[in-house]
């Protein structure tokens, strides 16, 4: 167990205190308006009735584009935590109601009321449950693999593949087509399995697409690819992505994600997931600024590839990382920042979140391309582990191998001392040449190993009630 040196933050557990206003007090009185309004409507329906309102706003069509369903999301998320709660399911309510929150936060620019001085009316329901849920006692972590989040044989129930006179013809040519081709709200998986090849599209597995399971044939064999970024058509980071999924229960294995705006575009997104419980094993994600954008909900990342140049986690999901090799990659030539390099970017917004990153047993380094220019100039070409995006961003890396591209002093701070009083930046058993914990700077902590636990895949994000795959 490492030893928690002078001067660094020893780390405790949450706690209550006071919340500042949140800017998103009026999306949700619109929330509770339209509850009050709308008790049996299905969650897609209050986008019609906001989409109205925002189309008519000065803000610039990339950021209230994804905002009518956002807060349709949010209306339903939030009824979903409250009957999470009547049912017992007091991880589930918080997870559900830390996702509403959040995209209340991310249209708050839209619905805005300067008169009303008062704290989110989501954010007191998520905080009157987290002390709740502190004093649960943790599960004992276990130290089984998660391999089960498959089946054995896969039936799929659609075929991906690129047209070829010399092969058995698939069911769909595109990605797209088998994901639209799934009934709505199924319980089951609906596998589809996609040959190898390049899929040059961008797919979108919206809401009532539940429990889409995509199996590939492997890292760099079957890939999915486009180039999307910000500023290109007006495009706003979220629908830059690839490959969007907002469905529940999505899972994927054996396949690759890419978005190749280069290295000198701005924010270009691979991956995007708001769904819930899911689970992505064997999957690689290729791409430079912003890569993987862990929005919002449960996720598991098990034995993924992730390479990108800054920010190329980040989001405001809880998600679990474990046994993913994570390699930074160079930035354009003469780009002001070629000297900073960053894994996660944590938008963690409120306290009350039980949202997070988790980095376990994982390998960060550069690749070779960048291990070659950090040995020529190793001040120039360096890799921080984190940076905090929002105000109680939280990170932790547990038994990860570092690279001698990582920075002794570990995290880079955002924009002078924003967030360093609130965030939480945590290690645990890092080895590794960059693994040099005397030079940490002050802000970051040396997580005790009996805290450790409530950072497991069971405390975390419940893992042991649906990673498992049953047939």
């Amino acid at each position: 167990m490492p030893r928690t040196h002078a001067g660094h933050h020893q780390h405790v557990l949450p706690r209550r205190r006071r919340l500042l206003p949140v800017a998103a007090a009026a999306a949700a009185l619109v929330l509770l308006a339209l509850i009050m309004l709308l008790p049996t409507a299905p969650p897609g329906e209050p986008a019609s009735l906001l989409r109205a309102a925002i189309a008519g706003h000065p803000s610039p069509a990339s950021y209230a584009h994804p905002c009518a369903d956002h807060l349709s999301l949010s209306l339903h998320r939030l009824r979903a935590a409250l009957s999470s709660l009547q049912s017992g399911d007091l991880p589930g309510a918080l997870h559900l109601a830390s996702a509403s929150l959040q995209y209340q936060y991310d249209c708050s620019h839209l619905l805005s009321i300067p008169a009303f001085n008062s704290y989110t009316l989501t954010s007191r329901f998520l905080n009157s449950l987290t002390p709740q849920a502190l004093t649960s006692d943790p599960k004992p972590s276990s130290s089984h693999s998660t391999a089960a989040a498959f089946p054995a044989r896969i039936r799929p129930a659609a075929t991906v593949c690129k047209p070829s006179p010399a092969e058995t013809p698939c069911d769909f040519s595109t990605v797209q087509a088998a994901v639209n081709a799934a009934p709505n709200y199924t319980d089951g998986h609906f596998v589809i399995t996609v040959a190898a090849g390049i899929y040059k599209e961008t797919v979108t597995i919206p809401y009532e697409k539940t429990n889409i399971l995509l199996v590939g044939e492997g890292m760099g064999a079957t890939v999915i690819t486009a180039s999307r970024s910000v500023g290109i058509q007006g495009l706003g980071t979220y629908d830059t992505a690839t490959v969007a999924v907002t469905g529940d229960g999505f899972r994927a294995r054996d396949i690759t994600f890419e978005n190749t705006a280069g290295a000198g575009a701005h924010q270009a997104v691979a991956f995007r997931s708001d769904s819930d419980r899911s689970v992505l094993e064997s999957v690689e994600f290729r791409g430079h600024q912003d890569t993987l954008y862990a929005h919002t909900m449960r996720h598991m990342y098990r034995r993924c590839r992730i390479a990108g140049t800054v920010d190329f986690v980040f989001g405001n999901a809880a998600a679990v990382f474990e046994e993913c090799t994570i390699k930074t990659v160079p930035r354009a030539e003469g780009s002001w920042k070629t000297a900073r390099n960053v894994v996660a970017a944590n938008g963690r917004i409120d306290p009350g979140q039980t949202t997070g990153f988790v980095f376990r047993n994982c390998t960060v380094d550069g690749d070779r391309d960048f291990v070659v220019l950090h040995q020529s100039k190793p001040q120039s070409y360096r890799l921080y582990l984190g940076r905090p995006w929002k105000e109680y961003a939280r990170t932790l890396y547990v038994g990860c191998y570092l690279g001698k591209v990582v920075r002794p002093e570990g995290w880079l701070p955002w924009r002078g001392d924003f967030a360093l009083g609130t965030l939480y930046y945590g290690e645990f058993d890092s080895r590794g040449p960059g693994a040099n914990l005397t030079s940490r700077v002050r802000w970051s902590s040396q997580t005790p190993e009996q805290h450790v636990r409530f950072y497991s895949v069971e405390n975390f994000i419940q893992g042991h009630e649906w990673i498992g795959y049953q047939m």
